[in-house]
């Protein structure tokens, strides 16, 4: 009974409700009056025929008829009767059985639902909530950012102010809490000034709101934002902000430098401290068809071979994996040792490279141009709208529609090995991709992913590698939080890094089983302030080392399962 007197009162404390409420009352008022006009209109009409009826048979008669229910116990002998009798009957059906039932669920069972749904939205945390990730966004990065904390077992909360877009996210199982986003109040009810980071992921103007507005609950907690216009760092920076990310920046040099250069076969994609690790196709290799224990990457060139990207999906290469013609080598090394490997296998030097092609010009179409312009890669980009022509533009911007056959043979789609669809229209870059590949079947296409949902459809449609904005975003931000924990090769492939397991202490890496019981490999061990990147099979894990390891989300979950139980349970928030 208390339950439903809280329910009534957060009913009732919203205007709109209220306004229903009346306009119901009202409603039913006019209906009780029109039953008693047409009870007394019974009576007299019973009157002229010389029958008297009493006022309770009145009120009864009209009712039945009304309600369509008509038992035929009172009836009518008269044509006047008779007439009155559909009058009444015909009011009933629309008023009793369309009017009435319409106007109580619009105007009283739906809201009714929502005040109920929106009273059981937390407003707040508890007060011993902290070491928690706020996120103020409601996009598709902030829900990937939000997935992955439940995945890496990260403490989480949206702060949303849209009531029914927060009911939606809490009974999809995400941590919410309802609240104004200029308001000191939820910042405080979400414990902001415990959290390890707020991240704010609104417009420029929205953000810098946010930004004075924490500054009011607290100076110290770290404040990151993702920014849409470069514009906008220095201003967010003086508003308090410790962490400025442009993600499109990030996207467009992400994917620029997945084109391979000139004469240079390994092309690094990720660095960590000594550690590069490179992207290899094997089909311009000696080692087609052979097994990985015969090509001698690790004693002839100092190099681990990581994983095998096959057919857009990653595998955790072992010994016996026999490398083809379309399998992209992840190799794991010092960066020297990679430009011996390539010096080696003397590839064609490539001086007369042809540009590769840039389809669309926004903002990650840019950052792609400006990535392959600082690694004397030549390009040339294709956009339809003539304003986003950049201002050093030597003759590499094509205006036109990329999904125009003479606008692309323009662009030097005959010549060119690759081309970076960048368009943040997913169903475009689709189209664009199936289009491309079907042109040229043998060229890499490397294609941007707005939305996680539409990786698989870029692959299925010819792309080689694909890159989603939300996933980079993510790990971004998880790397904000446990600093180096996770690196995005390409989608469902990571790196990440762990304390070494009890169980694997003083284990030979030839007797660890860690690629056959997790599909996960191992390519580099700190050990103190020493990174050991060649590793051999006897070299062996010691108790205070930190493992490098490289493989799918569901490879780190199984690791994280099999090793470190204690910890792999996801610490979610016990909400109020």
């Amino acid at each position: 009974m208390k339950h439903l007197a809280s329910q009534m009162a957060f009913f009732l404390g919203h205007r709109s409700n209220r306004r229903n409420l009346r306009f119901v009352l009202n409603f039913a008022l006019i209906l009780l009056a029109l039953v008693a006009v047409y009870s007394m209109a019974f009576h007299s009409l019973m009157a002229a025929e010389g029958r008297e009826f009493s006022v309770l048979t009145g009120l009864y008669w009209t009712l039945t008829v009304m309600s369509t229910l008509g038992f035929g116990d009172i009836t009518f002998s008269g044509d006047a009767g008779r007439m009155f009798s559909l009058l009444v009957l015909l009011s009933g059906v629309l008023l009793f059985m369309l009017v009435l039932p319409f106007t109580f669920i619009r105007f009283v069972y739906i809201p009714w639902l929502d005040a109920k749904a929106s009273a059981m939205t937390p407003r707040e945390l508890p007060v011993n909530v902290s070491g928690h990730l706020v996120i103020v966004g409601r996009d598709g990065i902030a829900m990937s950012i939000a997935d992955r904390c439940r995945s890496y077992g990260i403490a989480y909360v949206l702060l949303l102010e849209e009531e029914a877009l927060a009911v939606d996210l809490l009974e999809a199982g995400r941590q919410v809490v309802l609240g104004h986003l200029d308001a000191v109040q939820s910042y405080r009810a979400v414990r902001a000034e415990q959290a390890s980071l707020v991240l704010a992921l609104h417009d420029d103007l929205k953000n810098t709101n946010i930004a004075a507005t924490l500054r009011e609950v607290s100076v110290s907690v770290p404040l990151a934002v993702g920014i849409n216009s470069p514009e906008a760092a220095d201003i967010l920076a003086l508003a308090g902000c410790n962490h400025v990310i442009n993600f499109t920046r990030k996207l467009g040099e992400g994917l620029a430098r997945r084109v391979f250069n000139a004469g240079q076969e390994s092309n690094i994609v990720g660095r960590f401290e000594g550690l590069c690790i490179a992207e290899s196709p094997a089909g311009r290799t000696p080692f087609v068809g052979r097994r990985l224990a015969e090509t001698g990457f690790r004693d002839s060139f100092g190099l681990n071979v990581a994983g095998i990207l096959r057919d857009n999906q990653y595998l955790a290469a072992g010994p016996d994996s026999v490398l083809q013609s379309g399998d992209v080598i992840l190799l794991a090394g010092a960066e020297d040792k990679l430009r011996a490997y390539d010096a080696a296998l003397a590839f064609e030097n490539d001086v007369q490279m042809p540009p590769a092609l840039i389809l669309g010009g926004g903002r990650v179409g840019g950052a792609v141009a400006e990535t392959l312009r600082g690694r004397s890669i030549p390009f040339r980009m294709v956009e339809q709208n003539a304003a986003l022509r950049p201002k050093e533009d030597r003759g590499s911007f094509i205006h036109g529609n990329a999904a125009s056959i003479d606008v692309l043979a323009r662009a030097g789609i005959g010549q060119t090995r690759t081309v970076v669809v960048t368009t943040h229209n997913d169903d475009l870059n689709i189209y664009l991709t199936i289009y491309c590949r079907k042109l040229r079947p043998d060229i890499q296409i490397i294609s941007r992913a707005t939305s996680d949902r539409n990786v698989a459809s870029l692959y299925n449609a010819g792309a080689n590698l694909v890159m989603s904005h939300a996933s980079l975003a993510a790990d971004m931000i998880i790397n904000l939080l446990v600093p180096g924990r996770v690196f995005l090769i390409t989608e469902g492939c990571h790196i990440f890094r762990l304390p070494s397991p009890p169980s694997l202490t003083g284990v030979h890496l030839r007797r660890s089983r860690i690629r056959e019981d997790t599909d996960c490999n191992l390519i580099a061990i700190r050990s103190g302030q020493c990174l050991r990147v060649s590793l051999g099979p006897d070299d062996v894990i010691q108790a205070e080392d930190e493992l490098l390891l490289i493989g799918s989300e569901e490879a780190e979950k199984a690791f994280m399962k099999k090793y470190h139980k204690a910890s792999y349970s996801n610490s979610r928030l016990k909400m109020l």
